[in-house]
């Protein structure tokens, strides 16, 4: 009896299908009408294809069905084929352009909710903003602040950071601190006025509160090394821009989707 290919090596062989055709994600999944998180998974072998699925996907790519599930399939060939013809996808469906009102209230937000926590200090400010944005990608493939992000040592930070925060000391929003916690050093940032609430949507702070419920309890240690962890800094180049694309290829438990279900941005 011959064996069964896997969902995941399914997955493998639509990849390199897809790129070997020359489609980004996004047309492929736009042409086979499921949407772009859907096809990521599919690729990664998390999601299974249907016979549908199959079909439209051997129309577009110009694959038979028996071959695409042979056990003979040659993935070598295309993989040779991919190198010869130096196929490049650009994969990016948005570039995230930062809105520094909308950062700065985002900042504020979180900054009022956590003005209790000791732990609060900027290692921690970093990751609960990265997450917040990275988080709101993933569910709603939209920006939350459209803030960039560069992988550093010690985890994501958030690109202009330190000149927002500077402007905004300068118009007395927050106030820095010099603290010590539990022995080391800690630079913390106080509110001084509130968030506008106006300037964020009710599904936007949805998604930054399930972050702070998560994590803002978390150390800097702690919470860093879980950034180290998420696909999108474990993949990056040290000091490179952080993509957000890379959220859809997320498991569990740093992904906030279930990608069974569609979800419309806000």
């Amino acid at each position: 009896m011959e064996k069964l290919i896997t969902q995941k090596e399914i997955g493998e062989r639509v990849a390199k299908l897809r790129k070997l055709k020359g489609f980004s994600q996004e047309e492929l999944a736009k042409s086979i009408q499921i949407s772009r998180p859907s096809l990521a998974q599919m690729e990664l072998g998390n999601r299974s294809v249907d016979v549908l699925e199959l079909q439209k996907l051997g129309l577009i790519l110009s694959f038979s069905l028996d071959h695409f599930l042979s056990k003979d399939f040659k993935v070598n060939r295309y993989d040779e084929m991919l190198e010869r013809e130096s196929v490049v996808q650009e994969e990016r469906i948005a570039v995230p352009i930062l809105q520094v009102e909308k950062f700065k209230n985002v900042l504020l937000y979180i900054l009022e909710r956590c003005a209790g926590k000791p732990n609060v200090g900027e290692t921690v400010l970093n990751k609960l903003l990265y997450f917040s944005d990275f988080n709101h990608f993933e569910m709603y493939e939209v920006h939350l602040t459209g803030a960039k992000y560069r992988k550093l040592p010690f985890g994501p930070v958030p690109q202009n950071l330190d000149a927002i925060l500077a402007q905004m000391m300068e118009q007395a929003q927050i106030q820095r601190v010099k603290t010590d916690f539990h022995g080391f050093p800690q630079t913390r940032f106080l509110p001084l006025i509130k968030a506008d609430l106006t300037q964020l949507k009710a599904s936007e702070t949805e998604i930054i509160d399930q972050v702070l419920q998560q994590m803002s309890h978390w150390s800097a240690t702690a919470i860093s090394n879980y950034s180290h962890q998420d696909i999108p800094w474990r993949v990056s180049k040290e000091g490179e821009e952080i993509n957000y694309e890379l959220v859809f290829y997320r498991e569990a438990p740093f992904s906030v989707r279930n990608y069974g279900d569609e979800v419309e941005a806000p």
